[in-house]
């Protein structure tokens, strides 16, 4: 049984955040799928990861293509796990079922906490996903550093 780990974004970039859990998923020899919802974020995550320092160089693909079983990392906007992920990693309010916390290792939940709507829909993935027994951790970046502020189940 996996856990959910909100990130509540307020002084990072999504996409820094998410290039550092990428890193450290990889580490762990996860495989990740990325889901958002919009192709366009996609794209540019794609580019900003193609574009990376060489030494932090994260391989992967965009959902679509002949590859996608064998991507170590994963861009999607479908509710489909072609590449055996062991984590997904939800950008842009993306959903995550219960059911997918269960079967994987971690999920990550990210979040703009600039964005009032974003606050709110992750205000509501927690009592969702806590509601239906997963264990979470709730981190934020408020006080200049990643900090643990609540934790539910186990």
């Amino acid at each position: 049984m996996g856990a959910v780990f909100f990130y509540h974004l307020t002084r990072s970039r999504p996409e820094d955040t998410l290039r550092t859990l990428l890193g450290k998923s990889r580490q762990a020899g996860w495989r990740v799928l990325v889901r958002g919802k919009s192709e366009a974020m996609l794209e540019r995550l794609d580019e900003l990861l193609w574009l990376g320092p060489e030494e932090t160089f994260l391989a992967h693909g965009i959902a679509g293509g002949a590859q996608d079983a064998d991507q170590p990392i994963l861009l999607s906007t479908g509710p489909e796990i072609p590449n055996a992920a062991a984590c997904v990693m939800s950008i842009e309010g993306a959903e995550v079922t219960p059911e997918e916390v269960d079967r994987l290792e971690r999920v990550c939940i990210l979040f703009d906490g600039g964005d009032e709507g974003a606050v709110t829909h992750a205000r509501g993935q927690w009592k969702a996903l806590t509601g239906a027994g997963c264990a979470a951790q709730y981190w934020s970046e408020e006080s200049g550093r990643w900090e643990k502020k609540a934790e539910s189940g186990s």
